[in-house]
């Protein structure tokens, strides 16, 4: 799916702005709120989360369907082709109304998906009603349960004979929801350019980059396909290579490689009859062979974060003055990637990736496909597996729409390097290899670049069991030794994690850390270092690099994480998870500036030669 800009033949409308918006009493259905105006409506910015931005218990924690409201027109010189209405990311289950008539339903909270509209944009103003609902359950991705993670882990204390509905997330992030990223109109002309894949091959100095353009038509009896034509254009805007045909090569002399923190985006242009659309483009190649974690042909070494979309008020909802200043942040550090825990971030984040040169792991929504989180599920008094065939999870199908969906999105960014199809899933139980196989082949077969895949590995659970070990083309292990598991001493640990990774070398495969961390409060701090402390923070991770940088196959650290983010309420969480080297509104804690100078210190390649 191409992202949407403004060309000489497309038009582009943003409907960012305050919107009409009501929580639905249980009624809103049956009185067709989606008719009519609503009735005493209140304002909602749109990007955004909704549940920060009005006060009180019963709005942050709605559960259920919102709707959200306003009237939308179109200029008569932007109808006469093809009119789409785009949302970029309804979380978590989307209707979208257009003057009371249903016309698209949409489940997933963090990939686009679309709509035409043309032959319903008649003169004069139109009412668009988009309702939400923020129910996750064992349907879902993220999966909510019967009750908290966080709670079950404190004595199952979420369950406290409450009847009002609530969410029960099975996972450690607030369930923000509503309409958090845009919501646009677009036009193209009848027949258009649909979609583009790019395949980049380098050899030396100079590389092909396979094209392959899909191309529709719409105009009934249309007797000759219209012509299509690429380019591609350097820096500079100089003419570097051009093509003609649905499918062709072009080839670069000289080509300028995307770099790790040294970006380089060439602009591909593609023309089809009256459509025009330019493609940023960075050329570069990412493989695995043995340990080693290639990009361009040079081994890399991680240096980042798993991170979260999450700022006060917005919540969820898309920060662009935010994204800017976390990649200055990063910078600052000496980081080059993070992972987009737990979900797939807005397009505006990854394109900025593309610019600035920040390398990406991209990730599914399957967070929380582990039933044994909170001291494990149970049915009739009975524990459950999460792959049981009757009470288990039943996510497969929604996960393979998910992977088919990222990807296809986000198959042309230089900065993504690998794909992460589930975050802490439970991934050693009985069913995992048969529940995941068929999703690493999904993914496999769609990515025609056959970036390397992986699944981030919990810290429970046999590891020598663990499907990834089969499955995936580099171990990523989410790990807490010092922290969850044998804190505060931290010498049992050191010799615990030194033990896990002598087994994991014996794959011959690269590993890296996509989580590793210690809860922090900003500002306490002792001589002798405890935990909650930034001193024991500091020794903490001193301890985990220690033992990092012993293993030849370890091919990155990402901690967890990179900024404090809001939870759901719990024993174990204090105004959210404290675990950020920045606070929630980016203020550095003491690790930061010791990971400013390990990381500084660290070649982005060739660390372990």
């Amino acid at each position: 799916m191409l992202y949407p800009i403004l060309t000489p033949s497309r038009f582009l409308c943003d409907l960012s702005g305050i919107w009409n918006f009501k929580l639905d009493n249980g009624r809103g259905f049956d009185e067709k709120w989606y008719e009519k105006p609503l009735e005493d409506a209140m304002t909602m910015p749109v990007p955004a989360s909704y549940n920060d931005l009005k006060e009180g218990i019963d709005f942050r924690d709605h559960y259920g369907w919102v709707f959200y409201q306003r009237c939308i027109s179109l200029p008569e010189m932007a109808a006469s082709g093809r009119v789409v209405l785009r949302c970029d990311a309804v979380t978590h289950h989307a209707r979208i109304y257009l003057d009371g008539e249903m016309i698209c339903e949409h489940r997933g909270g963090f990939l686009p998906f679309e709509v035409e509209i043309a032959d319903k944009m008649t003169k004069g103003e139109h009412l668009l009603t988009i309702a939400v609902d923020n129910v996750i359950d064992y349907t879902t991705l993220p999966v909510g349960g019967k009750g908290d993670m966080l709670g079950g882990l404190m004595g199952g204390m979420a369950e406290n004979g409450d009847s009002k509905p609530q969410n029960h997330p099975n996972f450690d992030f607030f369930n923000y929801c509503g309409i958090t990223r845009p919501v646009r109109i677009y036009t193209t002309p009848k027949s258009y350019i649909k979609d583009i894949t790019l395949i980049p091959r380098v050899e030396g100095n100079s590389a092909d980059i396979c094209y392959q353009i899909e191309t529709a038509d719409e105009i009934d009896n249309l007797a000759e396909q219209e012509e299509c034509k690429v380019e591609i254009y350097d820096r500079e805007g100089n003419l570097a290579a051009e093509s003609t045909g649905a499918e062709g090569i072009l080839h670069l002399n000289q080509v300028h490689l995307w770099q790790p923190l040294n970006s380089y985006l060439y602009q591909v242009k593609v023309k089809y009859g009256a459509d025009e659309y330019t493609l940023p483009y960075g050329v570069r190649t990412v493989r695995v062979e043995g340990e080693k974690f290639l990009i361009n042909e040079r081994p890399f070494y991680f240096k980042g974060y798993g991170k979260h979309e999450d700022t006060f008020p917005n919540g969820r909802g898309i920060h662009l003055p935010m994204n800017s200043k976390d990649i200055s942040l990063m910078k600052w550090q000496g980081a080059n990637s993070f992972r987009t825990s737990h979900y797939p971030y807005s397009e505006e984040m990854m394109r900025l990736c593309d610019q600035e040169g920040i390398v990406v792991i991209d990730e599914t929504t399957a967070v929380g496909v582990n039933l044994q989180f909170g001291g494990g599920a149970n049915f009739g008094g009975e524990k459950i597996g999460t792959f049981d065939p009757e009470h288990g999870v039943k996510t497969q199908e929604h996960h393979k729409e998910v992977v088919r969906d990222l990807i296809s999105r986000d198959k042309n960014y230089a900065c993504v390097v690998m794909w992460s199809i589930a975050n802490e899933p439970d991934s050693a139980a009985e069913g995992a290899y048969e529940y995941f196989k068929p999703l690493y082949d999904l993914a496999r077969e769609l990515d025609k670049q056959k970036r390397p895949c992986t699944l981030v590995s919990v810290q429970m659970g046999e590891t020598e069991k663990d499907c990834s070990g089969k499955l995936s083309d580099v171990i990523c292990l989410n790990r807490y030794y010092g922290w969850y598991f044998g804190g505060p001493d931290l010498e049992r640990p050191e010799l615990a994690l030194r033990r896990e990774l002598s087994y994991w070398k014996t794959l011959g495969k690269p590993v890296m850390f996509t989580e590793y961390g210690a809860d922090t409060v900003m500002g306490f701090h002792d001589t002798t270092p405890v935990m909650y402390t930034e001193e024991y923070q500091v020794d903490y991770y001193k301890m985990n690099h220690r033992v990092f940088d012993e293993f030849s196959m370890v091919v990155g650290e990402q901690v967890w994480n990179f900024a404090d983010f809001a939870t759901s309420q719990s024993l174990l969480r204090v105004q959210g998870n404290k675990k950020g080297i920045f606070t929630r509104d980016r203020k550095p804690k003491l690790a930061a500036h010791y990971f400013r100078q390990r990381w500084q210190e660290i070649p982005d390649f060739n660390y372990k030669e």
